[in-house]
């Protein structure tokens, strides 16, 4: 009966130890994830935060505390009282008073991102503004 309880003491420990290891690697790897900043594919991504403005440029850090949106263009809409007609202009950020030269994000106010697709006419617009 000694040798079977010891067996079972053994097994018990044995199963601690693997539960207490699998759940420091969870934590490592969990910690490991939440930690390091996402790689995007294309130079420009869109991003939306939570009071509806929409931002476009070069996200660095998202997925950390300190994101940070540089080369920075947002569009503004006018429209023409006579023909209601819209449109749509990019402008570069950085013209204001204060002349901005990056955007430090508070990362709980990105609702989403949104990577710029190389063709898409916001990477045109960007792309025609730089030959100036």
């Amino acid at each position: 009966m000694n040798k079977e309880r010891g067996f079972s003491v053994a097994v018990s420990i044995w199963i601690f130890v693997g539960v207490l290891a699998a759940t420091a690697i969870s934590i490592h790897l969990y910690d490991c994830y939440r930690s390091r900043p996402v790689a995007f594919t294309t130079p420009y991504q869109a991003v939306l935060l939570t009071n509806g403005s929409v931002y476009f440029g070069r996200l660095q850090d998202y997925g950390t505390a300190h994101p940070v949106l540089t080369d920075v263009y947002y569009v503004v809409s006018q429209s023409n009282p006579e023909t209601k007609q819209v449109t749509n202009s990019l402008i570069k950020r950085g013209k204001e008073l204060h002349e901005p030269d990056r955007m430090y994000l508070n990362p709980s106010q990105i609702v989403f991102v949104e990577s710029v697709g190389p063709n898409s006419k916001v990477a045109q617009l960007i792309a025609e503004q730089k030959k100036q």
